[in-house]
């Protein structure tokens, strides 16, 4: 299947399972699974960033759309698109490979563990401080930050492991 397509692809489902399913699991108020983040984690190293940047921003836009967020979304994957590149370059010599498409397979299980947490963690930080937007209520910020980062994370792994059988 063409790389266009598979990101297509990987666009829609993306987005139907966040809409349909994972925006009404909050389990105990504390755990929001933002799976559709995988979609700018898994796109290949050599798009350009205006590009990723672009993709990011209408990704954002339309589950802020579904979501009745008002920008949240759309603000938490541009700035996540952001340090993807920087991150990329920190953790892996793209040197090798300009073709490169993050995954367990290309990076290793610990480099795509510590890529992936790391945007995870940024995505959810800004998500629930910018919609606190206080630190009144900090341990419980950072606590749904942590759940739901975690809980992300392990669904971006589960799809990593069905993807490399």
């Amino acid at each position: 299947m063409p790389l266009v397509l598979q990101n297509i692809i990987r666009f829609i489902v993306l987005v139907i399972a966040q809409v349909l399913i994972l925006n009404n699991i909050q389990f105990l108020g504390y755990i929001n699974p933002f799976l559709y983040i995988y979609f700018i984690l898994a796109l290949p190293v050599q798009i350009p960033r205006w590009a990723i940047l672009f993709l990011a921003f209408a990704l954002g836009l339309i589950i802020d759309i579904f979501s009745n967020t008002a920008g949240l979304h759309a603000l938490a994957t541009v700035f996540v698109a952001f340090l993807r590149a920087p991150a990329i370059n920190i953790l892996v010599s793209i040197d090798e490979n300009p073709a490169l498409q993050p995954s367990v397979k290309t990076f290793g299980w610990m480099t795509f563990l510590r890529y992936a947490g790391f945007l995870v963690l940024i995505h959810n930080v800004v998500i629930f401080i910018v919609e606190a937007f206080s630190f009144v209520n900090f341990g419980i910020i950072a606590l749904k930050i942590l759940l739901s980062s975690v809980v992300t994370l392990l669904l971006v792994i589960a799809i990593q492991m069905f993807k490399k059988k």
